[in-house]
């Protein structure tokens, strides 16, 4: 049995990156190259399943957590043979963990989309990502969402001002859906294949969408009118700090990515070590010194939070 190292997408909304290093059912997981969480589960449950243990979950048992100034702390240990299995796998990925914790961010490997289309069976929204095409017979929400924390975070002068602007965006965006999602597994050249759809849509499948058809920051805006679309830079400003751990962004959008996460230095300081390229190192840097500074200050309150604008200019191609 091989240890995996793999990236995948936290999405619907797009919140960030999960890294993962996993040995059967063990795995080390972190989010920023920091902080890494080691769980275990008890896969014997599922054997005699069939079908069904596809289906059938099983609760994670905490092995331990673990960084490189804390050393491992570890979780509760259980007297039995079961346990003693768990913890095997459990150690097999904690020693790996010490041997390849610098080397991330590790490839992304969730090529299988799953795309909320628009009203000509185009990719409006991404909303789901996976490993394998046996996973994708999971069944998640089929509306995109702009996410809690942008309801509490995001602001734009392009929103209704009588709501939250990420309850604007979230419902602008589901108004252009023509309600059919499709799944599509995504080449290395960007290219996607169409698979089965969900709430119709059959004839759909089988068809291939050049890599231009796939927005890369996951919301497609051609056809948006000028003020839709403005809300659209908004969010994608606000989100910079996350957009910045995608490998296949071109350099302009990421120079001008990394304008505005440094608007946000705090974010940069806890992706920065998993981002797979950096334009403007200096610009980075200072934006880590920043965060430093702010942590040594007393927190300001919520109310008093305003987001910086910054807008994020991108070609026609990396929009639509």
């Amino acid at each position: 049995m091989q240890i995996e190292c793999f990236a995948q997408r936290l999405l619907n909304p797009f919140r960030g990156v999960v890294h993962t290093i996993r040995f059967a059912s063990a795995e080390a997981v972190t989010t920023d190259g920091i902080e890494w969480d080691i769980y275990v589960a008890n896969d014997a449950l599922l054997d005699g399943l069939g079908r069904a243990g596809k289906r059938a979950q099983i609760s994670d048992i905490r092995y331990g957590h673990w960084s490189a100034e804390k050393g491992l702390k570890r979780g509760p240990l259980y007297p039995s043979d079961d346990f003693r299995r768990l913890e095997e796998m459990g150690a097999v990925v904690y020693e790996h963990l010490l041997r390849v914790h610098r080397d991330v961010p590790f490839r992304f490997r969730d090529p299988f989309e799953l795309w909320l289309l628009d009203r000509n069976d185009q990719p409006l929204a991404l909303l789901h990502s996976v490993r394998a095409d046996s996973e994708t017979d999971t069944r998640p929400p089929l509306d995109w969402r702009a996410g809690m924390a942008a309801q509490e975070q995001f602001r734009s002068a392009a929103a209704d001002p009588a709501e939250p602007a990420g309850v604007t965006l979230t419902r602008y965006v589901n108004s252009l859906a023509s309600g059919v999602a499709q799944w599509f597994r995504r080449s290395d050249d960007g290219d996607g294949l169409g698979l089965h759809t969900l709430k119709g849509g059959d004839e759909l499948r089988g068809r291939v969408l050049d890599a231009e058809a796939f927005p890369p920051l996951f919301i497609a805006t051609a056809g948006m009118d000028a003020a839709h679309a403005r809300l659209v830079r908004d969010y994608h400003t606000w989100q910079a700090p996350w957009l910045l751990l995608l490998p296949q962004l071109d350099p302009a959008t990421r120079s001008a990515l990394e304008a505005c996460a440094c608007q946000q230095a705090e974010l940069v300081e806890k992706h920065c070590r998993l981002y797979p390229a950096i334009i403007d190192r200096p610009a980075l840097q200072a934006a880590r010194v920043e965060a430093a500074l702010l942590r040594s200050q007393p927190r300001m309150d919520k109310q008093d939070e305003v987001m910086p604008m910054c807008y994020i200019e991108l070609s026609v191609s990396a929009d639509e």
